[in-house]
């Protein structure tokens, strides 16, 4: 196998927090003396990414999950462990780092506010020092694949919130980065323009081979892009796999929906497996006139809210 691009290995990183007592005499008391307490928020976590790679990295709020991104876009560094992306270490080598990625926050725009949209991709030209035949076939093919001919030359603070994502996204891809970080890309936009991005993201990926990774709540955006799935909870990764395999390993049961010839429905939960569908169906033919039958699997937002509501098996 080829050398990871992305390699992280055993970081944590924890925090001092003031601890807070109620009561008037604790209060004072805390003027004069501070005492803290030590939150874990990154524990012992290690994994590898593969050049070319796309990865939903998710977890419930306050799993470390931002803090872990911080770590690999080279803003925080780990107290232990280490932390390599094609071939530097972030928090070192800052500089020469961020030349290959990009970043794209859904609520934080890296696009000047007052300026037609046009001229901020020419600032981000200068910035990164784009050779102008690389940012004019870059420009020509991004505008036409996210469909942004009509409000190029709009000031960014009169665009929609759709225009304004698809403008942030090429601002993070023009300098051809080899790793993007995406922070909610489709927050808040319509089902359009949500798949509008996700499909000139998998565009970007299958021909670029830029390996990008995903924070997101939005399970559709880890579902229809992403081809790996790892999970964080209280500090530690509980789960590194496909979104198939974590629907085959934490959905122990499905739905099947019988309407039957008077145009009644009924609605049966099976566990997974052959023997357990097989009898129901069996049972159901011996005693009705089943006009259709629809088997429903459980959505993989239901399997991550149960995931971080009853959490997993760890070993």
């Amino acid at each position: 196998m080829t050398q990871p691009m992305i390699q992280v290995s055993h970081i944590k990183k924890s925090y001092k927090v003031a601890k807070r007592s109620s009561g008037m005499r604790a209060s004072v008391s805390q003027l004069f003396h501070r005492h803290y307490e030590i939150k874990q928020a990154v524990n012992d976590i290690s994994f590898s990414i593969q050049e070319g790679e796309i990865v939903g990295f998710i977890g419930p709020n306050g799993a470390g999950k931002s803090t872990t991104i911080k770590m690999l876009s080279g803003i925080l560094y780990p107290q232990e462990g280490q932390v390599i992306i094609n071939g530097y270490v972030p928090y070192k080598q800052r500089k020469q780092y961020v030349k290959d990625i990009g970043v794209v926050f859904g609520q934080k725009s890296q696009l000047n506010w007052d300026l037609p949209l046009i001229e901020s991709f020419e600032l981000m030209r200068c910035i990164y020092r784009i050779p102008q035949k690389i940012y004019e076939e870059n420009l020509e093919k991004f505008v036409e694949l996210l469909d942004m001919e009509e409000f190029l030359h709009q000031p960014v603070r009169q665009l929609s919130l759709g225009q304004r994502m698809r403008g942030d996204i090429v601002a993070a891809l023009l300098h051809n980065p080899k790793l993007v970080f995406f922070d909610e890309p489709t927050i808040g936009l319509d089902v359009v323009a949500k798949e509008k991005i996700r499909e000139f993201i998998k565009y970007m990926n299958q021909t670029r081979h830029t390996t990008m990774i995903f924070t997101t709540h939005d399970m559709q955006d880890i579902e229809k892009v992403c081809s790996r799935l790892i999970i964080i909870d209280q500090g530690k990764m509980v789960y590194d796999g496909t979104v198939e395999e974590i629907k085959k390993k934490y959905s122990n049961e499905k739905n099947l929906v019988i309407e039957l010839a008077d145009g009644q429905k009924e609605t049966y939960s099976f566990e997974n497996g052959e023997d357990s569908i097989n009898q129901v169906l069996k049972n159901l033919f011996a005693k009705n006139m089943v006009a259709d039958i629809t088997i429903e699997e459980p959505d993989i937002d239901t399997i991550i809210r149960d995931i971080y509501e009853k959490g997993v098996d760890r070993t």
